[in-house]
């Protein structure tokens, strides 16, 4: 906290309360994109959204249709002779689903214990806010930011960005940036940043086997014809090795070797996936071997069997042969798979192990996306990681996630522009689940972090 106090810095911290009781006022739009009862509310969260940059003074401010929820999109430019800044974020929230578990209404903010509970608060209408805050800030204490700065803010985050990747190919222009800060980020702790060096892609397709046109009497027909479910079961057994390699032929053709850095960096966090898995209800662990825990939920390629189902499930007994059976299964990807290959491989792997005479469907998921990979090393993550170190007195943490986030993959292949990932929410927050929270002090210091990121981005 060493940084000698800038204009901006006393300006944010004379808003504090304003900028607190605008956050909870955000937070009461219950801006549910899963939910078309809720399309209302999602619209009236991005015009909130608009409004507020226009208070910022962000001069260029639009609402953009995107083929389901609207984007909302802004510029401020510094000059042409100013690197250029993509800001990414989005105002739509998850369901507050099961309401009985929540302690206070979920769109009633509340506060207690120096945590604000509301949906949406850590995921991410907080992390939002920062960003329009410290814009905000600049312009006023210096007339606007040291460089040019574009927001992209979505509202379908929470579906899967399905309109994303063409909007972002048809406005290529007008998104065209230097480098991107993602605000759908987080901590390891308090006083613990962390900077982020990868993100798994991800790919998945149901599966649905066929061995028949009806079910069949199991004690006339089972032992003559193919049982629908024994042919899915001997097919998604087919999907790995004893020792929890996937067994799809040509699955890791591409994927990136790990560095002894990047095991470097993964071992720091041995320690927290540890209480995470402790905590998880998991009376095991599974996974492949030659590789840590760490490194595989991290740095490894997986395929998981999302769901099984098929033949006779009500109570009782009802001796069939079934003649169908369906599976779904999900691949989290890293530098440098490919989804549509990995489709294509998984295909081939079904062809080949499925009993013959037996027919299928292989229908993709929705949601697929590219991992996403930077180089610790990059200008924007070195100089970012500078003023996290000052104002935290503490060095980040380099990162890589389990997780994907579609978006970051979208604007590396689409915009060429790498993505740094520079969020506030603490671990444990809840997103997605109940009693959802927000440290309340860490909406000043997120705006400070993003006013002193986009200086030193300036330089």
């Amino acid at each position: 906290m060493s940084m000698p106090e800038q204009a901006w810095e006393a300006y944010l911290a004379a808003n504090e309360q304003a900028y607190l009781d605008e956050l909870i006022e955000f937070l009461r739009i219950p801006s549910i994109s899963t939910d078309p009862e809720h399309k209302d509310d999602v619209r009236a969260a991005a015009e909130w959204v608009a409004a507020r940059m226009k208070k910022a003074g962000i001069p260029e401010v639009e609402i953009v249709e995107s083929g389901g929820h609207p984007n909302v999109i802004g510029r401020w430019n510094a000059g042409a002779d100013k690197p250029t800044v993509l800001i990414y974020g989005h105002y739509d929230v998850q369901p507050a689903v099961p309401l009985e578990l929540w302690e206070t209404p979920p769109f009633e903010p509340t506060i207690r214990e120096g945590r604000l509970y509301a949906r949406g608060s850590s995921d991410m209408k907080a992390n939002l806010l920062t960003t329009l805050h410290a814009v905000e800030a600049l312009g006023i204490t210096e007339g606007g930011p040291p460089v040019n700065v574009i927001f992209f803010f979505e509202g379908e985050e929470e579906i899967g960005s399905a309109n994303l990747p063409a909007f972002v190919a048809a406005n290529q222009e007008r998104l065209r940036c230097d480098v991107v800060l993602s605000a759908d980020s987080g901590m390891d702790g308090p006083n613990s940043p962390v900077l982020v060096t990868a993100l798994k892609g991800v790919v998945g397709c149901q599966i649905d086997v066929k061995s028949g046109d009806t079910d069949l009497h199991s004690g006339g027909y089972g032992a003559s014809v193919p049982n629908a479910n024994q042919v899915l079961a001997q097919l998604a057994a087919s999907f790995h090795t004893a020792g929890g390699q996937v067994a799809i032929e040509g699955f890791y053709d591409e994927v990136v070797p790990l560095t002894e850095r990047d095991r470097a960096d993964i071992a720091i966090g041995d320690a927290a996936l540890d209480a995470f898995i402790d905590g998880s209800g998991a009376y095991t662990t599974w996974g492949e071997a030659g590789y840590t825990k760490t490194e595989r939920v991290f740095a490894r390629p997986t395929l998981d069997l999302n769901g099984v189902w098929g033949g006779f499930t009500g109570q009782g007994e009802k001796t069939v042969t079934p003649c169908e059976a369906h599976l779904k299964l999900t691949c989290r990807l890293v530098p440098d798979q490919d989804p549509d290959r990995i489709l294509d491989l998984i295909r081939a792997h079904v062809e080949k192990h499925l009993y013959p005479g037996v027919t299928y469907t292989l229908t993709p998921l929705n949601g697929a996306a590219y991992p996403f990979a930077i180089d610790r090393d990059h200008p924007a993550m070195v100089k970012t990681g500078a003023v996290l170190t000052e104002i935290y007195g503490a060095e980040p943490m380099f990162v890589r996630v389990g997780a994907s986030v579609p978006v970051t993959g979208i604007f590396q292949r689409t915009l060429a522009a790498d993505t740094v990932e520079l969020g506030f929410s603490q671990p444990g927050s809840g997103a997605h689940a109940p009693n959802e929270w927000w440290r309340v002090a860490d909406l000043a210091l997120g705006s400070r972090v993003y006013c002193a990121v986009l200086k030193a981005l300036a330089l």
